[in-house]
C-alpha cells in the first residue's frame, strides 16, 4: 500500500489540544505499519519547523520517534509545505527520510504520480511566489540559523500563524488554480496529482486521471491510500479531536 498524508499542523494550538491531534497521527502511523510499502508526507506535517545543528523543536519528539520506527519498515518521503520548510539535515541524517523542497514525480504499479504540497500554484499570486523564493533561499536559512533556537523557533511559529491567516482569507474561487494545475499535469500524462495545502479533502476525476487533495487534520482528518489499482481518500478518527 502507498499512503499519503498532509497538513497535520502539529504545533498549531496550545499543547493540550496539540497532544490530541498528535495522538491521532501516531495512531495512524501504527495502523499502517502492517501493509505500508511507502508513505508520502505531503507538507505541513508541522505548523512550524526549524532544525539547528544540535537543536530541534522538542514538542515533536513522539512523532519523530514514530517516523523513525516506521522508516525501518517502509520507505518515507517528505515533500515540505509552506509551514515546515526550515530543514537543515535532521530528517535526512537522523531519520533517513529525504526532504524535497519542490514537487516530485513517482511511478507506482505502472501509474504516474505527481506529488506536490500545492502552495504557489496560482501564477497571479506574485507576492507569495516572491516570499516563497526568499524564504527557501539558502542564504535566508543560513541567516535564520544564526538566531538563538529559542528565538528562531518562536519566530517560526509566529510566521507560520501569519502565513495561515493569509491562506485562510484567500479566495480560491471557481477557477481553482490548484485544480487547473492538476488538469494540466494529467494532460501531460500523469494518472494521479496529489496535493494538500487547501485544507479541503476532495477527489476530482478529469479525463483518465484523478486530482486528489488530502485535506487536513485540524477538523476532518483524512489520508490517501493507493492499493495498486485504485486510490481512496479515507476519513480517520473523526470523533477523537
Amino acid at each position: 500500500m502507498i499512503y499519503f498524508v498532509s497538513d497535520i499542523h502539529l504545533g498549531l494550538f496550545d499543547r493540550k489540544q496539540d497532544i490530541k491531534r498528535e495522538d491521532l497521527f501516531l495512531e495512524f502511523l501504527t495502523k499502517i505499519k502492517d501493509d505500508c510499502d511507502k508513505l508520502y508526507l505531503v507538507g505541513d506535517i508541522f505548523d512550524y519547523w526549524f532544525d539547528y545543528k544540535t537543536v530541534i523543536p522538542k514538542f515533536f519528539y513522539r512523532t519523530l520517534s514514530a517516523l523513525y520506527d516506521l522508516r525501518k519498515i517502509c520507505e518515507i518521503e517528505f515533500v515540505i509545505g509552506n509551514h515546515d520548510f526550515g530543514h537543515n539535515g535532521f530528517f535526512v541524517n537522523e531519520l533517513d527520510i529525504p526532504i524535497y523542497g519542490s514537487d516530485i514525480e513517482r511511478l507506482h504499479h505502472g501509474k504516474k504520480f505527481y506529488i506536490s504540497h500545492g502552495d504557489g500554484k496560482d501564477p497571479k499570486d506574485k507576492g507569495y511566489l516572491l516570499l516563497k523564493k526568499i524564504m527557501r533561499a539558502q542564504a535566508s536559512l543560513a541567516l535564520y540559523l544564526k538566531l538563538h533556537p529559542n528565538i528562531g523557533i518562536k519566530l517560526a511559529s509566529s510566521s507560520s500563524k501569519t502565513s495561515r491567516d493569509y491562506t485562510s482569507k484567500k479566495d480560491f474561487g471557481d477557477e481553482n488554480a490548484m485544480l487547473d494545475f492538476a488538469k494540466h499535469k494529467i494532460d501531460t500524462g500523469f494518472d494521479y496529482v496529489i496535493m494538500g495545502h487547501r485544507h479541503k479533502a476532495e477527489i476530482t476525476t478529469y479525463k483518465s486521471g484523478l486530482y486528489v487533495n488530502l485535506g487536513e487534520w485540524i477538523r476532518e482528518p483524512h489520508y490517501g491510500v493507493f492499493d495498486g489499482n485504485k486510490f481512496d481518500l479515507i476519513k480517520f478518527g473523526m470523533n477523537k479531536l
